[in-house]
């Protein structure tokens, strides 16, 4: 059948250069609709269920929403995990569903199940976070203005920018954080209730019935005709909310201005933004649609921010402080600029070996088209284009097979063959037709095993296999149809006797090192085992982590106070650290803002005592302080340790989205201890806080914070409201309405404001205030709060995370000067030998460490996977296991160098490392197949076996350089980049050109050697 494909290719030659003119076409065109974003996107399929209750405290958010939320979804298909957050006026309840589950599908199950759920009156339905992922927050703008106060820019946002911006194409939400949300107030005076002998009940009444418009139907006055009849009782003004009637005493009507003030408020502040230091500010969030372009998307974004700042009211500015495409075009920049450099690299050996300056640009040829080619795949199987699935390209290994086959075509034009041209070429293809097909087929099946990857490291490291896959494919049909085309088409008849200068010269130091080794060959085998051993030895000396730490280009800093922190000393202490970190770092700080609390859209739930400080980063050439970003948190960390009553821990906006996503964890290591009572937890995480202390590598450690909130208690007594006549609804009405009820709203024309009745300031500004709340007995006279209730300041939990239905709580930290995997060994040792659980708690590992456990146990399986493949393949093509193994020895051999190069660059292992390592072993491989083949050939043409040893390596010395030489070359700017993206590269990179090295020393020097021990030579004539 191959043989049919290069004559048919031969016989129609310009109907396949039309046919490549089309694939390229169409690479073009996909190219342009590809999904572009800096990394994949390996946040699980999740649906978060937000409830929103105001006025409630964390212990009484679990009971009355988290736990009834938790119970009606359990039990759902494809369930993975189900874990909650209660904190102060919010549920989040975060359900996370197998990988490849539709999340439409999923929401919709969720949603199914929510209609069963009774919640307490006047507890707002439950509400389903945006369809979006770890990666969509990819936009953050600022409302700025000098002549307005926060309400009137909340106003702007919610009601001008987020409609708008809303309307974009790929947006999933809009969310709006800090300011104040515009309310209507109705500020009760208790004592005018019981003047007027009224409820709190009658005045909630008083104001429904009165603030609604109604329908009444159609009337037909007329034949023919027919009026709608619309009754209007809406009210749209502070006056008319005055003058609405509560009852008539007597025929004198008591109004809502007889007992109360009425007057614009703003909702209780769950949430504030600081900026630049220059105190509060409000912030906009853009979240893209699961799936998306981000590049897009965010272009889409920022063209209808600047048509939306016109419909602002004079005055009010709007400030892009982060924006994803940044970070996207770095990282694009890095992988452009690396491929583009190992191109250059790959085409500059092809010249130099080949000799021939129209074999290389026809081989070069092979590169942009076998791009095009995969990415019409990577379109049709919806892979994004991105560091990890265009970054670990190489261009070296894509152009294996065109390499074969030009090298032979321009062998054979240049012996004295009389035959024509087109003729040479076919057979000369036809010829090599099962290497050039075999050379590509085993490094797709390298990369095949790696499709079997899980979880955050599959979705980091398949599309990356996939995309190596495609443009292999698109190389493999290239070197059969295309390449033997433009060698009949441009290649001449050109008879050469001899080889370019630098392959003589190559030759000419290689002879003796052969002879050498062929002479000592038991010396060579023991010394080649001996540095196996100890690349082994090095090997367990080497640290592990899941993989290397992606700068972003910003930071974010995670601050912890002491809980009970009011909102107004967060955002005080916010502008601080705001002014001294510009202060110390004006050359490398662009932009610096602070999110405390939850937002608008509870996408980010945190309690007011936690802050989220962004910092944009200006170009590292600007900067003084530091020369790299680890340098710069080295030096932040150590500004932010002078200033009391705070912990701090550093990250990154995608980075600590994704991992607070994939476990509820922002840093590399979370220990999460589950149990019942919350003393007893806060005993447990301090005994591992102090663990952590004691272990070297330990940074940032933050426990989280159950207890150490202030609630005000009121315990209403039985006996004392019977004693009165007032029931238990009174005190309560009278308590919710320190918080405030939300009775109804407010229009005004498009905009909706809510009407919510509060009592008066002096009755909620301390615990006194509210003890002298003035409550109405049975027979219309007076009565003090604390003569029926009890009112106490008790501590309560601050926050109440819960996973599968049980407490936890989390002790977290990241991981300096030391790698991960060793650092958790570590920890764990200590806490099994020092800690003793009670009955029924327990203790669990989470963050980026339960990441590389997984890979790590899978990398196990599929690695012995791809060896056995490996070994079939070689088996399929000699049909001679001693012939297979003799080649094998190459993968041991390679590891070598891969080892090395990882400990002499002071990297620790990594899932990307290893990847490296499978992508080598399908290298080292393809060099030992050359040397084989050659060699099994000189032999069948009657040979002794050292004459066939020694031919063979010399004449196929050039075809295993440039088969090493190109696939390490090609990966020699990745293994050298410093820029953005970098990072994940450089491992790979660098275990693949360490590994070829010592692979290639394998082929030319320890190979020979081996096949003069164990080579068969059944066919060799003894010597005379």
């Amino acid at each position: 059948m191959l043989n049919k494909l290069i004559e048919f290719s031969l016989k129609n030659r310009f109907l396949i250069i039309i046919l490549t003119f089309i694939l390229a076409v169409a690479g073009f065109i996909s190219l342009s609709k590809l999904s572009i974003d800096a990394f994949p996107d390996t946040t699980p399929v999740q649906v978060q269920i937000n409830t929103v209750a105001p006025s409630l405290n964390p212990l009484e958010i679990e009971q009355q929403i988290s736990f009834p939320v938790e119970l009606a979804i359990s039990g759902l298909p494809k369930l993975k995990l189900v874990r909650s957050i209660s904190k102060f006026g919010l549920s989040q309840v975060v359900v996370i569903f197998e990988d490849g589950t539709d999340i439409y599908f999923a929401r919709q199950l969720v949603m199914e199940r929510l209609q069963s759920i009774e919640l307490p009156q006047n507890t707002p339905q439950p509400t389903l976070g945006p369809v979006a992922t770890g990666l969509g927050e990819i936009f953050h703008y600022l409302i700025q203005s000098n002549t307005h106060n926060l309400t009137q820019i909340t106003t702007a946002q919610n009601w001008i920018i987020k409609p708008q911006l809303r309307m974009v194409s790929g947006v999933a939400e809009v969310n709006t954080w800090g300011g104040f949300e515009k309310q209507y107030h109705v500020l009760i005076r208790p004592e005018f209730l019981v003047k007027y002998q009224l409820t709190f009940e009658e005045i909630f009444e008083a104001l429904e019935r009165n603030n609604r418009n109604i329908g009444g139907g159609i009337i037909t006055p007329h034949e023919g005709e027919a009026f709608l009849v619309h009754g209007l009782g809406l009210v749209s003004s502070i006056s008319e909310i005055e003058n609405i009637v509560i009852k008539a005493i007597d025929g004198i009507p008591i109004y809502i201005r007889d007992v109360a003030n009425i007057e614009i408020g703003h909702e209780i502040r769950r949430a504030a933004v600081t900026a630049n230091g220059k105190g509060e500010q409000v912030l906009g969030l853009g979240f893209m649609l699961m799936g998306e372009n981000s590049h897009i998307v965010t272009q889409r974004l920022k063209n209808k921010l600047k048509e939306a700042q016109k419909s602002l009211p004079s005055g009010m500015t709007v400030e892009l402080v982060y924006d994803r495409t940044e970070l996207v075009d770095a990282v694009l920049n890095t992988v452009k600029k690396n491929l583009f450099e190992g191109a250059l690299l790959v085409i500059a050996i092809l010249f130099i070996f080949l000799g021939n300056l129209r074999a290389g640009l026809i081989v070069a040829l092979a590169i942009p088209i076998s791009m095009l080619f995969a990415f019409n795949a990577m379109l049709y199987f919806g892979i994004a284009g991105s560091l990890m699935s265009l970054g670990a390209l190489d261009f070296g290994l894509i152009v294996d097979s065109s390499v074969i086959m030009v090298e032979n075509n321009v062998h054979c034009l240049s012996t004295q063959d009389q035959r024509s041209r087109l003729n040479i070429v076919r057979d000369a293809s036809i010829e090599v037709r099962k290497p050039t097909m075999f050379g590509e087929l085993i490094i797709m099946v390298v990369y095949l095993p790696i499709l079997f990857l899980e979880g955050v490291e599959g979705k980091l490291f398949v599309p990356m296999a996939l995309t190596v896959i495609f443009a292999l494919a698109g190389s493999m049909i290239l070197s059969l149809t295309l390449m033997p085309v433009l060698c009949s088409l441009f290649l001449q008849k050109k008879v050469k006797t001899k080889d370019p200068w630098l392959i003589r010269i190559l030759k000419w130091l290689y002879r003796p090192i052969l002879y050498l080794a062929l002479r000592f060959r038991l010396l060579v085998i023991i010394g080649a085992v001996a540095l196996l051993i100890f690349s082994g030895w090095v090997a367990t000396r080497l640290g592990s982590e899941f993989i290397p730490r992606l700068e972003e280009g910003a930071l974010v800093v995670n601050t912890v106070r002491l809980a009970g922190v009011s909102l107004e000393e967060s955002v005080r202490y916010g502008t601080r650290i705001e002014k001294t970190l510009l202060n110390e770092f004006p050359n490398e700080i662009k932009n610096i803002w602070t999110r405390t609390g939850t937002p608008e859209v509870a996408t980010d739930p945190m309690g007011l005592e936690v802050s989220d400080i962004f910092i944009t980063l200006k170009s590292k050439k600007k900067w003084k302080r530091a020369t790299s970003q680890e340098e710069l948190v080295i030096l932040l960390s150590r500004t932010l340790q002078g200033l009391p009553g705070m912990r701090s821990a550093f990250t990154q906006p995608i980075e600590m989205r994704v991992n607070e996503m994939i476990a509820g964890i922002r840093t590399d290591l979370g220990i999460k201890i589950f149990g019942d009572d919350f003393d007893v937890l806060v005993q447990l995480s301090e005994q591992v806080e102090d663990i952590l202390k004691k272990t070297y590598g330990s940074a940032e450690l933050v426990t989280e914070q159950l207890t150490g909130q202030p609630v005000l208690q009121i315990r209403i007594r039985p006996d004392d409201i019977a004693r009165f006549g007032i029931s238990r609804d009174d005190v309560l009405l009278a308590v919710e309405c320190i918080g405030g009820r939300k009775i109804g709203e407010i229009r005004e024309g498009q905009m909706r404001f809510a009407l919510v009745t509060r009592l008066q300031k002096q009755y909620r500004q301390n615990p006194q205030a509210i003890k002298g709340i003035l409550l109405r007995t049975v027979d219309g006279k007076q009565v003090l709060l604390e003569k029926v209730a009890d009112v106490e300041l008790v501590e309560g939990p601050t926050v109440i995370s819960r996973e599968w239905g049980r407490r936890r709580i989390v002790v977290s930290c990241n991981v300096r000067d030391r790698d991960v995997g060793s650092f958790v060994t570590e920890v764990k040792k200590r806490i099994n030998k020092e800690l003793k659980f009670p009955p029924g708690y327990s203790v669990d590992y989470g963050g980026q460490f339960e990441n590389l456990e997984r890979a790590r146990l899978r990398l196990t399986i599929i690695v012995p996977i791809a060896l056995i493949l490996i070994f079939i393949l070689l088996y399929t093509t000699y049909n001679s296991v001693r012939d297979a193994m003799i080649i094998f020895t190459g993968v041991p051999f390679a590891t070598i160098g891969g080892v090395l190069a990882l400990y002499l660059r002071g990297m620790p292992f990594t899932i990307s490392a290893g990847v490296g390592f499978i992508a080598l072993s399908g290298v080292a491989v393809l060099n030992g197949l050359v040397m084989v083949s050659s060699i099994r050939k000189l032999l069948e043409e009657r040979n002794t076996l050292d004459n066939a040893i020694t031919e063979a390596a010399e004449s196929r010395l050039r075809a295993v350089l440039m088969t090493a030489l190109v696939a390490s070359f090609g990966f020699i700017p990745m293994a050298l980049a410093t820029s953005v993206g970098a990072e994940v590269q450089r491992p790979l990179a660098t275990v693949v050109i360490g590994g070829i090295i010592t692979a290639t020393m394998l082929t030319l020097i320890v190979l020979p050697v081996l096949y003069s021990f164990f080579g068969k030579a059944d066919n060799c004539e003894q010597k005379s």
